[in-house]
C-alpha cells in the first residue's frame, strides 16, 4: 500500500510503527530492517526532499529532521539509514542541479524510491573523509574507480552509492570528487563485517568496490565544496535529530517507570523523580540546540556565502558534539532511574538497545576530530558573547 495523501509526518508515524515491531529482531540478528525499508518506500519518503520539479516533494529540512527523530524512537538503525540516505540526497539536490544526468537520477530516486548509500571512508586514511587514496581513472567519456572502502553504509542493500575519490590519478589526496554509482555500475567484494555494539541494522560492512560508468556521473563541484556547503551540516543536523529520538525513547521509558512507582506509593515522590527532572532538562537543551541549528542552516542557505563562514561551521560542529554527548547523558540517567528493569533485556523499560545505539554517536565523525577542527577555527574567530541578536 502506498501512502501519498497524508502528510509527511503522518506517513512517517506509520513507518515508525512498522520499524518498532521489528526493531528488536533487527538489533538481535544484526540484520537490515527490510520491513521498515519497504514501508518507507510505500510511504514515498525516500524522495521527500527531492525538488518537486524532479518528481519529489521538496520537503523542508525540518520535516526530514522530524522524520529521523520519529524513526529513531522506534528503531535507531532505521533512523540512521534514512538520515544517511537524505544526506546523500542533499548532495544530489544541492550540487547536481543543472546537470542533466544528475537531474534525471533525482527523478529516478523519487519515482522508484531508491535508497542511496555512502562510501566516504577508505583503508589507509581512517575516518578522514576529506582525503582519498583511490582515484577516478578517466578515458574519454568513461571512467573506472576502485575503492577499498572500510565501511559502506548498508552497502549490500543500497540501490546506489555515492563514492568519494581523488579527481584523477595525478591529483592530490584532498582534490576529491563525488561519484554517483547505480547498482549496475559496481560490484562489491566483502572485506569486513559489521558485528557492532549498536546501530547493528545499518549493516555497514567493508567492501572492495569496483565500478565503471560515464563521466557525467561525477558531480560537477569539487567534494570540498559539497562537504562544506551541504554534506557536513546535513549530517550533523540529521544525525543529531535521530539522536534526540533515541534520547526521547529512553526518557519515555524512564517517565513511565517513575509514574508506575508513583501509582504504587501515592503521596510519595518516587526515588527516580529528581533524576527524571534532570534528564528532562538535558533533553530540552538538546532539542533547543538542534532547533537552533536547523534555523541557522536555513538562514545560512538563504544567505549563500554564510554556509562557508567560520561562525556557521562552528555552530554546526557544536550541534553535533553537544547532541552526541547529551544524548548519552540522558540515556544514562534514564538507566539509573529504571535500574535493573532498564538493565534487563526482557522488560518494558529495557534500555540496552538505546544505550548501545547511543554510544555510536561520538565516534561518527569522531568528536575529537571535530573539536580539533573547531579549536583551529577559534584561533581566528571571536565567539559571540552577548545574548542580543
Amino acid at each position: 500500500m502506498t501512502y501519498v495523501a497524508n502528510s509527511l509526518i503522518e506517513r512517517a508515524a506509520h513507518v515508525a510503527a512498522v520499524a518498532a515491531r521489528h526493531a528488536d529482531s533487527v538489533d538481535r540478528e544484526g540484520r537490515f530492517p527490510h520491513e521498515a525499508r519497504r514501508a518507507l518506500a510505500d510511504a514515498r519518503l525516500f524522495g521527500a526532499m527531492i525538488p518537486k520539479e524532479h518528481g519529489g516533494e521538496g520537503a523542508a529540512l525540518s520535516d526530514i529532521a522530524e522524520i529521523c527523530c520519529q524513526l529513531a524512537q522506534a528503531c535507531a538503525s532505521t533512523g540512521m539509514i534514512y538520515a544517511m540516505h537524505q544526506i546523500k540526497a542533499s548532495s544530489l539536490i544541492e550540487h547536481g542541479a543543472g546537470a542533466p544526468w544528475h537531474e534525471d537520477f533525482m527523478r529516478r530516486v523519487a519515482t522508484e524510491q531508491l535508497l542511496l548509500g555512502s562510501a566516504t571512508t577508505e583503508g589507509g586514511i581512517g575516518g578522514d573523509l576529506r582525503n582519498s587514496i583511490c582515484a577516478v581513472v578517466t578515458e574519454g567519456e568513461r571512467f573506472t574507480l576502485e575503492k577499498n572502502a572500510t565501511v559502506i553504509s548498508y552497502g549490500a542493500d543500497a540501490d546506489a552509492i555515492l563514492v568519494t575519490a581523488r579527481r584523477a590519478l595525478e591529483a592530490a589526496s584532498s582534490d576529491q570528487v563525488m561519484v554517483v554509482l547505480r547498482k549496475q555500475d559496481y560490484t562489491l567484494e566483502k572485506t569486513s563485517g559489521w558485528d557492532t555494539l549498536g546501530m547493528r541494522g545499518t549493516c555497514s560492512d567493508g567492501y572492495l568496490l569496483k565500478s565503471a560508468g560515464a563521466t557525467a556521473q561525477v558531480l560537477p563541484q569539487p567534494f570540498a565544496e559539497i562537504a562544506a556547503q551541504s554534506m557536513l551540516a546535513m549530517a550533523h543536523l540529521l544525525w543529531s535529530s535521530l539522536w534526540f529520538g533515541i534520547a526521547s525513547s529512553a526518557f519515555g521509558k524512564a517517565q513511565a517507570f517513575v509514574r508506575a512507582e508513583a501509582r504504587r506509593a501515592p503521596g510519595k515522590t518516587p526515588p527516580g523523580a529528581l533524576r527524571l527532572a534532570e534528564a528532562g532538562e538535558k533533553l530540552q537543551v538538546m532539542r533547543s540546540t538542534i532547533l537552533d541549528g536547523l534555523r541557522r542552516y536555513e538562514e545560512a542557505k538563504a544567505g549563500g556565502d554564510d554556509l562557508g563562514s567560520m561562525s556557521f561551521v562552528l555552530a554546526m560542529n557544536n550541534v553535533k558534539t553537544a547532541a552526541s554527548q547529551t544524548m548519552i547523558e540522558v540515556v544514562n540517567l534514564c538507566l539509573m532511574i529504571c535500574g535493573i528493569a532498564g538493565y534487563k533485556n526482557d522488560t518494558p523499560f529495557s534500555l540496552g538497545r538505546e544505550l548501545r545505539d547511543a554510544l555510536s554517536a561520538p565516534i561518527m565523525i569522531n568528536n575529537d576530530r571535530i573539536l580539533s577542527n573547531s579549536a583551529t577555527l577559534l584561533l581566528a574567530h571571536r565567539v559571540e558573547q552577548r545574548l542580543a541578536v
